[in-house]
């Protein structure tokens, strides 16, 4: 493609910068608007500088990747509430080995939660939990969160739904669902063994250390407050609340004071100890009565208090009669309730594994994950407005914005300019080739990050590859999906779901970590650039 007006380039190049530099540093001193914002901005001044126009900018949203995104994105909220994620982290802690087995265990399901509900939700849910268990057992924070940030990256390699730019690459390439994790599963899994390897090897001494009696018994954190914990997938809310059944509940302990929920179960709790109060009163009265029953009868004969202590003592028993009947009424009631729910939570596994199923027999990836989230949407059979505000939109509107952006950015040509002078020495059929395209997607990647990167350059690397064969364009396309997605692992600013992990440690109520940028950079330089070189050789 020739290059556009000189007018056009410099306009253009400006947009693209100013989504960029609000993409990658959203709080910028002298236009702090936020990454959404930013993308809009970007796509109106591509519109106003009249590099694109009106219905260019229109067309160049994918609405099929917008679809996807967001079926993916409502049915990670019913699973949230059906306590897929809770489960997830009982079994995370579940028969602990120590330390390094947490680690491997963490790395593991860390990978697999990614690849199925995007590595940005696992990152979401799975942070604070892993700052209690590390706090419970007694270890520094810094591995277990380097491990679910990096091996959610590596993980989430594996499916079209695993992260954004999988998104994009599955619905470009036209590759199956089954295809893609046929071509990237080997690849993810050895990466995922190699990244918890060097966890472990850099981390071996700080997991072996116990730390002192004193120090341990004022940080441990009470089995049941980790078990309590309550995730939000689908935002980024810092702020954690215990679900109200469990609140509910005289058989779980409270947790620590957090923001004050200790009181509101302390209050709970009285209620629940009155209410006993209540019925054991009730009971005694109930005998009571029935001991006195001839003596208040041969008080009526003889006629002494028939309109005093009778009336009385009738309306404490008729009382105490209705008090026990409603008692029994509310257990039945929370049988039928536990039993409901128990059912409908089956029906939200069960549609969730269908819509896995239909992805990998290939049917229409967009529409499937829609077709899903509608289904639960049903099922659940009340209003939905409160799920489908989870969603994150601000995601699905920065999506919109920057596809406007990109598409401006290619039509100045400096995209094809740049690939034209590197696509002599990217070759992929030779290794050579594949490092240098590699090394490419990976600047890229931490430079102008991974889905735009996927944008610019996904079109031109396949079409590169199919002059050569047409074996090596679906190559091409996993050879994309697996380096710009490992290269979010090089540095702390290489993902989305990296900051989130940082975030979310630092705000933790009580248990606040900050992950600096130089604690991710001397384990994710060594780790990125090892598992990429593995999961290259691993690609066919």
């Amino acid at each position: 493609m020739a290059m556009a007006s000189t007018v056009k380039v410099v306009l253009g190049s400006i947009a693209f910068a100013i989504f960029w530099v609000l993409a990658v540093f959203p709080a910028v001193p002298f236009l702090p608007i936020g990454r959404t914002a930013g993308s809009l901005l970007g796509a109106m001044l591509m519109v106003i500088f009249q590099v694109i126009t009106p219905d260019q900018a229109y067309a160049s949203i994918d609405l099929p990747i917008l679809g996807l995104l967001f079926g993916t994105m409502v049915v990670s909220v019913y699973l949230e509430r059906a306590d897929m994620f809770k489960y997830l982290g009982k079994l995370l802690s579940w028969k602990s080995m120590g330390a390094k087995d947490l680690l491997c265990r963490l790395c593991l399901i860390s990978a697999i939660s990614s690849a199925f509900f995007t590595n940005d939700t696992s990152c979401v849910v799975l942070t604070e939990f892993v700052l209690k268990i590390a706090r419970q057992h007694n270890l520094p924070p810094h591995p277990f969160l380097l491990a679910l940030a990096t091996s959610a990256n590596i993980g989430s390699s594996a499916t079209p739904i695993g992260n954004p730019q999988n998104l994009v690459i599955a619905v470009q390439s036209k590759i199956t669902f089954g295809n893609f994790v046929l071509g990237i599963l080997p690849a993810m899994l050895v990466g995922v063994s190699v990244n918890a390897v060097i966890l472990l090897c850099m981390y071996w001494w700080v997991l072996s250390i116990q730390k002192d009696e004193e120090d341990a018994a004022m940080e441990v954190v009470p089995e049941d407050d980790v078990v309590s914990h309550r995730f939000s997938p689908a935002t980024l809310s810092h702020l954690t609340s215990l679900n109200s059944q469990e609140l509910s509940s005289p058989n779980i302990r409270s947790p620590p004071t957090i923001n004050g929920d200790s009181g509101h179960v302390d209050t709970l709790r009285n209620r629940v100890s009155v209410s006993e109060n209540e019925i054991h009163d009730a009971s005694s009265v109930e005998l009571e009565s029935t001991r006195g029953s001839n003596s208040f009868k041969e008080v009526s004969n003889d006629g002494i208090s028939q309109g005093g202590e009778k009336p009385i003592l009738s309306e404490r028993v008729s009382s105490v009669k209705a008090l026990v009947d409603s008692k029994s009424l509310e257990g039945k009631e929370d049988v039928k309730d536990r039993w409901k729910r128990l059912l409908w939570k089956t029906c939200v596994y069960v549609v969730t594994v269908g819509m896995l199923i239909s992805l990998l027999v290939g049917l229409n990836m967009s529409w499937t994950a829609i077709t899903a989230a509608l289904a639960l949407v049903v099922l659940d059979f009340k209003d939905a407005r409160p799920s489908l505000e989870k969603v994150s939109y601000s995601l699905l509107i920065f999506f919109c914005g920057m596809f406007i952006t990109v598409d401006g950015f290619n039509k100045t040509g400096i995209p094809s300019t740049l690939w034209e002078f590197v696509e002599p020495y990217a070759q992929i059929d030779h290794i050579v080739g594949k490092a240098v395209l590699a090394a490419v997607i990976l600047v890229l990647s931490n430079v102008a990050s991974n889905v735009p990167t996927v944008l610019l350059l996904g079109a031109r690397i396949a079409a590169s590859a199919a002059a050569i064969s047409p074996a090596n364009e679906k190559t091409a396309w996993l050879i994309l999906t697996w380096v710009s997605t490992v290269a979010g692992n090089l540095s702390l600013l290489g993902s989305a779901a990296n900051l989130i992990v940082c975030e979310q440690a630092r705000r933790a109520p009580l248990l606040g970590y900050n992950l600096s940028f130089w604690n991710h950079l001397k384990f994710g330089v060594p780790s990125t650039l090892i598992v990429t070189a593995i999961g290259l050789a691993l690609i066919r």
